[in-house]
């Protein structure tokens, strides 16, 4: 643990370095990373373009009129780059389908992205400038989130205090991102995320006990960094000392504690950013493994009718998440619920879903409900594993045993997810995925028209063409 009473400045000295950097200066990696994950995000805003949440956002997001400066994907309407922000950022987040950095457990594209994105077609910037701002955003997201996350416990404090990193990491680099983009020197820079500290917000509540609020965690994010960046640049200053000060964001969010290597360490050099986990399947990513061991089974043979009793062993810092209150957990109301239910991912995949293992449909209100899964669900438990513990959070493994009355008791382990760079998606993986998620809003001949030009984003003089194309 850092000292932190005897360090200043770290915001300058990433903001220094933020501001040098140049395109040329990103690894080719990083440049594909970024390009994968922006159209990942767009199928994402693309099929969350329909949940009354999203309309709810999207209202929110007009009612107060404004300038037409920047699309919000998937509908005809274009608002003020600070609302773009946020209605983006909602879409982003609202399937629980949004790529994940480990071991940070944050979410690095939804915040990030949809902030560059308003500012970019705001300014019409190009597509070299909206790469850069992307990889600056997500690396600084990254870096923010283990700048918290205490090697020694194995678990991010964020967390354990019941705080969203992903939105309260994702505001202060999503102005990082943006003041970058709009060519701010490094003072600027480092003043719009001081101002975005004191906008940084997010409680998880949600995931244990209801609520979609925290499908909102990321446009507030996303709207806090453009706002922050053009407060900076009007004048606005942040305190220089905002990370690692007395009265600072880590004191305020995570207490005497500070992994100021993990926060400064290679910056500009060593990045994060290829190594993020996208995601195959539209579910908290505690559950993935389950889902995987879900599916396993059902290749395996194995049948809900056959199963006496299921015990799904993860590590124990996630129980919380995907295994409490059990009662709940054992009977989603919602397909929000059930995407945060480790009961319901394993009776769903062993009844077999679409896309990549379950898909979009296999969240809805009527499966989270159906009487098959259910009755299996009631057979489930949620409880902590000591192997998985040794691993969490490098990964988020599942250890799961089913007794059965045919073949007595049949154990499956995965301790590794799918989507990261030990077990990346593949390339049409990734295309399967964008395909299902935008062919939810578009129709399919136009879909091919928007992976060409992300595919081609570097070459693009202005990107608002890529928002344009996502029109219905």
């Amino acid at each position: 643990m850092t000292d932190v009473s005897q360090t200043t400045g770290y915001i300058e000295r990433l903001a220094d370095t933020a501001a040098a950097l140049t395109f040329t200066d990103l690894p080719d990696a990083v440049v594909a990373s970024v390009g994968q994950r922006t159209l990942d995000l767009m199928g994402l805003c693309l099929a969350a373009a329909e949940l009354p949440t999203s309309d709810a956002a999207l209202r929110f997001a007009t009612a107060d009129g404004g300038l037409p400066q920047a699309h919000v994907v998937g509908h005809d309407v274009m608002v003020p780059a600070r609302a773009a922000a946020f209605a983006n950022g909602v879409l982003a987040h609202s399937l629980d389908y949004d790529d994940t950095h480990l071991p940070s457990v944050l979410h690095p594209s939804a915040p990030v992205l949809p902030a560059v994105w308003a500012a970019a077609e705001r300014d019409h910037r190009s597509g070299e400038d909206l790469i850069l701002a992307s990889a600056i955003g997500l690396e600084l997201c990254c870096r923010l989130g283990m700048a918290g996350y205490d090697r020694d416990a194995g678990n991010s404090l964020f967390f354990e205090r019941g705080q969203h990193a992903t939105s309260i990491c994702g505001a202060i680099a999503a102005a990082g991102a943006v003041a970058a983009l709009r060519g701010a020197d490094p003072a600027t820079i480092a003043d719009a995320c001081g101002i975005a500290a004191s906008m940084a917000a997010g409680i998880i509540e949600a995931n244990r006990t209801g609520g979609t609020v925290k499908r909102i965690h990321c446009g507030w994010a996303a709207n806090c960094g453009v706002s922050a960046a053009d407060l900076a640049v009007a004048g606005i200053t942040g305190p220089p000392t905002v990370l690692e000060g007395r009265f600072g964001f880590f004191q305020a969010h995570v207490g005497e504690f500070l992994d100021a290597d993990a926060l400064l360490d290679g910056f500009g050099e060593r990045w994060d950013v290829p190594d993020i986990f996208f995601k195959p399947y539209p579910a908290n990513h505690f559950t993935h493994a389950v889902i995987d061991a879900g599916i396993a089974a059902r290749e395996q043979g194995v049948t809900a009718d056959d199963i006496e009793r299921v015990t799904i062993g993860v590590a124990g810092p996630t129980v919380r998440t995907v295994g409490e209150p059990i009662e709940v957990k054992r009977a989603p109301e919602t397909g929000y619920q059930a995407q945060f239910s480790a009961p319901f991912v394993f009776a769903a995949a062993l009844a077999g879903g679409g896309g990549l293992g379950l898909a979009l449909d296999d969240f809805s209100d009527e499966r989270a409900n159906d009487p098959d899964c259910r009755a299996l669900m009631q057979r489930i438990d949620v409880v902590a594993d000591a192997a998985c513990d040794e691993i969490f959070p490098d990964q988020f493994p599942a250890v799961v045993t089913i007794d059965t009355r045919s073949r007595g008791t049949v154990v499956i382990e995965r301790l590794q997810n799918r989507g990261g760079p030990g077990a990346p998606l593949t390339s049409a993986e990734l295309a399967r995925k964008f395909s299902d998620n935008a062919g939810r809003r578009l129709p399919a001949d136009r879909i091919g028209g928007i992976v060409e030009l992300v595919e081609g984003l570097a070459r693009l003089d202005d990107v608002s063409t890529v928002f344009e194309a996502t029109r219905p």
